[in-house]
């Protein structure tokens, strides 16, 4: 499963959070990079506010990905690719042809849920020409004492996709991590429990 892809079909999920989070996880054992296929950039822009010159590096493409991603294989072990907030931008539809593992980012909320579905049309096209793709639904930015938060898990197991046992709640230390140019796993004690969560679900991903 070297490529992972964040897919969403609505922006404000968190697919550029995760992407930066969890290759940062990967990063403790393993090399990775991240390609920022979303043309607003952000994930690139995460990494020109750091002053670490050993942070993950970021690259910021748009075409060609597969070829791309191959490329950089040869010197890391895995590439995560933010993709853009819809499933019809050409570098999503590019990004989930190729890919090995699609995390589907879905915050509590109708909305979120409703945009959800066509990932999931999405995700069955690509598997024509890529059978191996395997898809993970990932319930972010979940506050555990709201109606929506409650009742999120039973309305995601309709969607037909897989959805991680482990859920990201709504934490403060992303926002301000980002602001630095640094991930939870940089923020000693204020991002310990954030952390912990991703190191969780990193290894339900590394299971699929």
């Amino acid at each position: 499963m070297p490529v992972i892809a964040l897919v969403g079909n609505k922006g404000g999920a968190g697919k550029t959070t995760l992407s930066v989070n969890l290759s940062s996880c990967l990063a403790k054992n393993k090399s990775v990079a991240v390609i920022d296929a979303d043309p607003q950039g952000s994930a690139h822009q995460w990494r020109e506010f750091s002053d670490n010159e050993n942070a993950i590096p970021v690259f910021h493409n748009t075409e060609q990905l597969g070829s791309y991603s191959s490329q950089l294989l040869n010197d890391y072990e895995y590439v995560l690719i933010d993709c853009p907030p819809s499933v019809h931008a050409p570098q999503t539809t590019s990004v989930i042809s190729f890919c090995d593992i699609a995390l589907i980012p879905v915050q509590p909320s109708p909305v979120d849920l409703w945009a959800t579905i066509h990932i999931e049309e999405a995700v069955e096209n690509a598997r024509g020409t890529n059978p191996g793709l395997q898809a993970l639904l990932v319930i972010n930015q979940l506050e555990v004492r709201t109606t929506m938060s409650r009742v999120v898990r039973e309305a995601v197991t309709e969607i037909g996709l897989p959805v991680a046992d482990t859920a990201l709640r709504r934490r403060a230390i992303y926002r301000s991590s980002a602001l630095e140019g640094k991930s939870v796993f940089d923020m000693g004690k204020r991002g310990a429990d954030a952390a912990a969560e991703l190191e969780q679900l990193m290894q339900e991903i590394i299971r699929l």
